[in-house]
């Protein structure tokens, strides 16, 4: 049947009831999941949620993304059902005295990106049985090439019915390249090959698990930060990044966001979850840009 998700039964479509039957609960952070044929953005709808009142919770995932989008806002598209999409509303600034969280300051939201590689990467690695790692702060690589991106927005806090205020959100989003093929696979600006879980030999490439097991992840990941403060040493994201994180030790170029570039050993990330490079100059710490993994 034409337009039919199971023209390609290679892509079965998600089932939303069984997503939600499986990780909304009380007891965790996904308290609403909307599930989309096909939408602009995961990230554009979770935030427009975010500054409608939204509280944290919500999670989006579409079948088919048509203007997705990455960090200097390069776009992200997949052909539908051949990749997750998915993004995820949070409010960390916001106190929650059932869970013994305390409010993070904005100081430390910086971590949640670099979280969710950390879930991305065990969830992956756990289950597709392939060597995963990150590139920082958070690009997936399975053999060298690219898998998946993560992309983190903040939306400023609004108000909800009722005249109170809400702390600013943190939209996460995060696209995995799951059964595309190699004609499919998107160009990548920095150079970097793209490739996907089944073209890297994943053992399984079911998106329903994958993406149960990623949000599962995530929520464990998010609980012991906000347990901890956001203190992404004492709740061990620190050494779980650095154990997971291939670009520590390499020689790098960096692309900064002003155009400019410095080359250099990466030598460690901070505990702003920045990353230190020893130039020749000496060393310098960066926040944001794009890391290539020099071969030598």
């Amino acid at each position: 049947m034409p337009g039919s998700p199971y023209t390609d039964l290679d892509r079965p479509p998600l089932d939303v009831r069984r997503l939600r039957r499986a990780l909304l609960a009380p007891a965790g952070p996904w308290r609403r999941l909307e599930l989309h044929a096909e939408t602009g953005s995961t990230n554009a709808d979770a935030a427009e949620a975010a500054r409608a009142g939204e509280p944290e919770g919500l999670v989006v995932v579409a079948e088919r993304q048509t203007a997705g989008r990455g960090r200097r806002d390069r776009t992200w598209q997949s052909p539908p059902r051949a990749g997750i999409a998915v993004s995820v509303l949070l409010r960390p600034g916001e106190a929650v005295p059932e869970r013994d969280w305390p409010p993070v300051p904005t100081s430390g939201y910086g971590w949640l990106p670099l979280l969710a590689g950390v879930a991305l990467v065990e969830a992956v690695n756990r289950l597709a049985e392939v060597d995963a790692v990150l590139k920082w702060p958070n690009d997936l690589l399975v053999g060298g090439a690219k898998c998946a991106g993560i992309l983190a927005e903040a939306v400023p806090g609004g108000m909800i019915p009722g005249g109170d205020s809400l702390p600013p959100a943190i939209v996460l989003g995060i696209g995995l390249n799951v059964t595309l093929r190699a004609d499919e696979l998107p160009p990548n600006p920095t150079g970097l090959p793209a490739t996907s879980l089944r073209l890297a030999g994943a053992v399984a490439t079911d998106r329903d698990p994958l993406l149960r097991a990623l949000l599962r992840a995530v929520a464990g990941w998010y609980d012991r930060w906000r347990y901890a403060g956001g203190d992404a040493g004492a709740c061990g994201l620190h050494s779980a990044y650095l154990e997971a994180c291939d670009t520590v030790g390499r020689t790098v170029q960096v692309l900064l966001p002003d155009g400019s570039a410095l080359s250099g050993t990466a030598t460690g990330v901070d505990d702003d979850g920045q990353l230190f490079v020893r130039t020749a100059a000496g060393e310098r710490r960066v926040s944001a840009g794009d890391v290539l993994h020099v071969r030598m």
